[in-house]
């Protein structure tokens, strides 16, 4: 893999193998004849840089970004793509590193300054007014072209989508319009603010199958006018089929690219496996301060714990169909791409969202029309990842917190009245137990870090006569040391015979707790696989959507 020059991209014949293995029938494009070579780059990204408290997001971090191309940044949660896309936008700046626009330094200090350098972002969710027409929507922010009437945007309009191959009605209503138009309606707009740089932002993510397929020919149409276009995404499949480079990036750093030439050397077939490698690695055993997975208990051969054909109705990801069961003692792992459904799922088996169809069993009976108290009367719990938000109510004490579940049952509550010191004796228990710290069991939660607000949900949940335990991100948010204890955890449930529900975003912590891994997408279940060697590269295939 090297960097590829203005030679390297002249001459290139069309690439018309078909994507196979799992991949998209699509016949990969070809980079634009059509569009002047230039000797440098549009866009130099150089050794960019980007650190929040804990976190470093981007590390030196270099990308070349040439006209006629779809340049694909790939790589999973946590990656560094959004804060890369941040910085060009101009909704970030870099802590180090340069930007060189047409070979010149540049500076991107908001979004206004992107767009005047020609540089147009279409994220994932539409930033429209559903209001208002379509030609209102792109008169919102200065008119484009210098012509403020109605009738010339129109006009205008008119004549972009003619060159781009699309048709959007100007008068239309923005939220009488499909997602898919939406985001042509976006890119349209950005047409006509002379943008030169597209950046679309997991802009296939909400999209059906034949959305995502218009929006590739799109991009291909955009890039034969010597448009750079910068398609950020999880899915491999297309990758590979819009394509002409990919970079990917792995925990804030580039840790490989695929110019044309290497595209075209290796094939789908070869090219997929690279990719993956790059985006996964290739380590099996358990890194310095790790523990490998090991299965520490015995498991029985019936499920405690079994959803039936499950689907659970939401207008952004429904749930669809999903089957599996866990057996006491057993860590089942579900992981996936964020926003893929899980949460729906998990709130669904909690008895937070109703479920359109399917069954819920535990031990053999059937518990999915029971409220979320009966449920947790039963045995199941849920570890939210939303600790603050849903999981605690910050201004009450940790002591009534411990027992948020349990209001006005016995012995805390006697025919309604509270006692006061059955309360405080449980709640300094469980500090103790689970090494909360606090000042005092009166102190009101929120003031608590993240990883004592999780010590507490732990201590709530894992308590009792808990025999499921649904957790969702679990380590989401925290430092190392409570990342280890949280872990350890898991695993000492499970060493009591819990059976336990893992939905993580994190590969690493999936692959190290986990007995057996599915992987959920778009509200399905696309595979399951034990947690035994090679299990990383099936479940990173299955994450890319590559594999089954």
């Amino acid at each position: 893999m090297r960097r590829q020059n203005a030679d390297d991209r002249t001459g290139r014949g069309q690439r018309s193998a078909q994507m196979n293995e799992g991949l998209m029938s699509l016949t990969h494009p070809t980079v634009s004849q059509e569009s002047p070579q230039k000797a440098e780059p549009l866009i130099r990204l150089d050794r960019i840089s980007k650190r929040f408290p804990g976190v470093v997001a981007n590390d030196e971090v270099s990308v070349d970004i040439w006209p006629g191309e779809v340049h694909v940044l790939l790589g999973e949660n946590g990656a560094g793509k959004s804060t890369l896309v941040g910085i060009l936008s101009g909704i970030q700046r870099p802590d180090d590193g340069n930007i060189l626009i047409d070979g010149k330094e540049a500076d991107i200090p908001t979004p206004a300054a992107a767009l005047s350098l020609g540089i147009g972002t279409v994220f994932q969710h539409a930033m429209l007014v559903p209001t208002l027409t379509v030609a209102e929507n792109i008169a919102l922010g200065g008119a484009p072209l210098g012509r403020p009437d109605r009738t010339g945007i129109a006009g205008d309009m008119a004549r972009v989508c003619a060159d781009l191959g699309i048709s959007v009605d100007p008068n239309a209503k923005v939220g009488q319009l499909s997602l898919g138009e939406q985001q042509q309606v976006e890119i349209v707009r950005a047409v006509m603010r002379q943008s030169r740089v597209l950046i679309l932002d997991e802009a296939t993510a909400m999209l059906t199958p034949k959305g995502a397929e218009e929006l590739g020919a799109l991009m291909g149409r955009l890039v034969a006018r010597g448009f750079a276009v910068i398609f950020i995404t999880h899915k491999l499949n297309e990758a590979l089929a819009y394509g002409h480079r990919i970079t990917v990036l792995r925990l804030g750093r580039k840790v490989g690219e695929l110019g044309p030439d290497d595209l075209e050397r290796l094939g789908p077939k070869d090219a997929t496996d690279e990719v993956i490698r790059l985006m996964f690695g290739e380590r099996t055993a358990a890194g310095p301060g790790e523990e490998a997975h090991v299965r520490r208990t015995p498991l029985t051969p019936v499920p405690v714990f079994e959803i039936r054909d499950l689907s659970v109705s939401d207008p952004l990801v429904p749930v669809e169909d999903v089957s599996f069961g866990i057996r006491a003692g057993e860590i089942f792992g579900l992981a996936g791409i964020d926003g893929n459904g899980q949460k729906q799922f998990a709130e669904a088996l909690a008895g937070q969202r109703p479920i359109a169809s399917g069954e819920v069993i535990l031990s053999g009976a059937e518990i999915g029309h029971l409220s979320p108290g009966n449920r947790r009367r039963i045995g199941l719990r849920y570890v939210t990842d939303d600790r603050l938000g849903e999981g605690t109510v910050g201004a009450f004490p940790i002591s009534l917190n411990l027992l948020l579940k349990q209001v006005g049952e016995q012995p805390f509550w006697n025919r309604g009245f509270e006692q006061s010191s059955a309360i405080a004796d449980h709640a300094r228990q469980l500090v103790s137990d689970f090494d909360v710290r606090t000042p005092g069991i009166e102190t009101p939660i929120g003031k608590l870090s993240g990883g004592n607000i999780q010590k507490a949900l732990l201590a709530r949940e894992l308590t009792g006569d808990a025999r499921v335990v649904i957790f969702a991100k679990p380590t989401y948010g925290l430092d190392v040391q409570n990342i280890r204890a949280t872990r350890d955890r898991i695993r000492a449930a499970a060493d009591r015979g819990l059976a336990v529900l893992l939905i993580s975003t994190d590969l690493e912590e999936v692959l190290e707790l986990s007995d057996r891994i599915a992987v959920m997408s778009q509200g399905r279940i696309v595979g399951t696989t034990e947690n035994d060697t090679g299990a990383r590269t099936r479940v990173g295939a299955m994450m890319s959507g590559v594999a089954a």
